[in-house]
């Protein structure tokens, strides 16, 4: 029996989601398949990009909040229940999305922070999942939103520089994976460990750069790795607004409410970075600001912030 109300199709799918299988992919991912019939009608089939989608995990007691059948106003309904029987949820990205005979496949790809003081309820419940677990999606609904949660739009831009650490591992993943193949261009991809090198089938004009951090802070290798490529380099310490907010601009939206204009013209390079909040910004400053790269040519999203526990 599907979760959601069969009688008013919304944009967004509310699926219950059970864990098929649970792999051990490296130190610090895990990549877990979830099935269940609410999923047959979730993501953009052959255009899964970056496509953002919501998990809500269990509560303590292991029970998922129940908020079906409110539609659109799922949040609402997930926000009004007592905080300690409405479980966690985060954003996650899809790592991949299999559509067989009847059947769909949703792949997510986690990453384990399981040191005291980093690890959070989705690394918990994903370094102990094991078939049958339980979760739910909030996703949108296939043919009905096509492209919702999706930044990647490089457009007529004759390359790609994709940069971010290990949370947007999979995004990048994902991108490359749906990419024209004769897509040319650079990623960057800053990860804890040597191990945590991962198999991605690029398009063969794609350079993979793997960065490990190897107890190293976040943002120090990859900062420099990409403003030495485009032949710059970083003054001062990472970027600390002082606020709870991410980072979240792209070429047709702005979280700092600056102004958004069109392209007058193809980039040359198409930029998407994505990753913990503070290098992002660092990254920004550098690109806008002393390389003067326009901001239609940018996304740039905080996926996460140092010391501060995101709430969805």
């Amino acid at each position: 029996m599907s979760s959601e109300n069969s009688e008013a199709p919304t944009p967004f799918v509310l699926a219950r989601a059970a864990v098929e299988s649970v792999e051990r992919l490296s130190p610090s991912f895990v990549r877990v398949t979830f099935v269940g019939p609410d999923l047959a009608d979730v993501g953009t089939l052959g255009h899964v990009l970056d496509q953002r989608i919501k998990l809500i995990f269990p509560t303590a007691a292991g029970e998922l909040p129940d908020i079906a059948g409110r539609g659109a106003d799922w949040y609402q309904a997930w926000l009004a229940l007592p905080e300690e029987t409405r479980g966690s949820m985060r954003t996650y990205s899809i790592r991949e999305l299999v559509v067989g005979e009847g059947i769909t496949k949703l792949v997510i790809d986690f990453v384990l922070h399981l040191e005291p003081g980093f690890s959070g309820p989705a690394s918990l419940w994903a370094s102990a999942a094991q078939a049958g677990d339980e979760l739910l999606i909030v996703a949108p609904r296939r043919g009905f939103i096509d492209g919702v949660g999706i930044e990647y739009a490089p457009g007529d831009a004759r390359s790609i520089l994709l940069a971010g650490d290990e949370t947007a591992a999979p995004a990048i993943a994902r991108i490359l994976e749906d990419a024209h193949p004769g897509t040319k261009g650079i990623a960057f991809i800053e990860v804890p460990h040597t191990d945590d090198t991962l198999s991605i089938a690029a398009p063969q004009g794609v350079e993979l750069r793997w960065l490990p951090r190897e107890g190293g802070l976040h943002g120090e290798k990859l900062l420099p790795a990409v403003l030495d490529y485009l032949g710059t380099t970083s003054e001062g310490p990472i970027s600390d607004t002082g606020t709870e907010d991410l980072l979240w601009e792209t070429p047709t939206f702005s979280g700092l409410g600056e102004t958004i204009s069109e392209a007058t013209a193809p980039a040359e390079r198409y930029f998407w970075i994505a990753g913990e909040s503070g290098v992002v910004t660092t990254l920004r400053r550098h690109l806008v600001k002393d390389l003067g790269i326009d901001r239609f040519q940018v996304a740039f999203m905080g996926y996460w912030r140092k010391g501060v526990a995101m709430r969805g």
